[in-house]
């Protein structure tokens, strides 16, 4: 049985040509999972400048136009075989509208257009994709403008350095979904594990006579083993393991552009304290990658 029966597809109907639509239905045609699209619309500022009657007006002719719309795009998909639905109405909260839906459909994925925001601008306002990282209880699938809509190359971004119980699950919860994934899609599985061994992480250690040199090759063989027996225990093809040194932003976009990556399979954990201000692996890595990012 696929892994996802119920997808929710959150969209600006004002970006008509953006490739979410195209992600969640190939993903919904791969796995056979029915698909409700959710045009949320942020309350238009402008419209308080008309009367009321014509400010009425004005919000019903427009969420009528982007109702249309998707009456239309459903249509076509429902054309290709895929059970979809269709919503078209205003969110005076942007995240606490997606958060319902979420809560009220109880989907396995919910999948939503990556958002650019300026740094500046993220320095101060905490981006909606970030924030749905953060409290979305289920896996979100932020599609990038880049890679393919059904996709034919995954990577599992484990990490091996957290030897506590929660992030042995985590890897495996994420190997699970990029392999169930892969499998749907007939897509290529890959496991990367980005291994960033700082001099501020390395100085925590006891030395025991040791030198920095040492300490860094020895807790480096010590994270290779451990990614190559994860590995192996998933079954995944030796060709197909990456161990690569590095700060894991930078490693995942450098791997992600060289070999055509079309999804990043990655974990996401509670944020707090200065983590929390600037931001996780997996939300930084939104602006680094063209291609998608499927946080468990």
């Amino acid at each position: 049985m696929s892994q996802y029966q119920r997808l929710l597809l959150i969209i600006n109907p004002a970006l008509r040509h953006s490739q979410a639509i195209s992600h969640a239905a190939a993903l919904a045609k791969a796995s056979g999972a029915s698909l409700h699209i959710a045009a949320l619309i942020p309350s238009w500022k402008l419209l308080s400048l008309l009367e009321e009657g014509d400010r009425e007006m004005a919000r019903e002719c427009y969420l009528q136009d982007h109702r249309d719309w998707l009456k239309d795009q459903a249509k076509n998909l429902r054309g290709r075989g895929i059970d979809v639905t269709t919503e078209a109405n205003w969110a005076d909260d942007l995240q606490q509208d997606i958060l319902d839906h979420v809560a009220e459909m109880q989907p396995d994925l919910l999948i939503k257009q990556v958002q650019h925001e300026p740094a500046l601008k993220r320095a101060f306002f905490t981006p909606l994709d970030w924030r749905l990282l953060r409290h979305c209880p289920v896996p979100v699938y932020l599609a990038g403008e880049g890679g393919l809509a059904l996709p034919r190359k995954v990577v599992a971004a484990v990490d091996v350095s957290n030897t506590e119980p929660q992030g042995s699950e985590l890897n495996e919860r994420i190997i699970k979904q990029a392999s169930g994934l892969a499998l749907q899609c007939e897509a290529e599985l890959h496991l990367l594990f980005a291994c960033d061994i700082s001099t501020a992480y390395l100085g925590d250690m006891g030395g025991g006579g040791l030198t920095l040199s040492d300490l860094g090759s020895q807790l480096r063989g010590e994270l290779e083993k451990s990614f190559l027996d994860l590995a192996d225990q998933y079954g995944v093809p030796p060709d197909r393991w990456h161990f690569i040194e590095g700060h894991p932003v930078s490693v995942l976009s450098e791997f992600a552009n060289a070999h055509g990556v079309d999804v990043i399979v990655m974990g996401r954990i509670q944020s707090r304290g200065l983590d929390k201000l600037l931001g996780s692996t997996t939300e930084h890595i939104l602006y680094q990658v063209p291609c998608s990012i499927l946080a468990i």
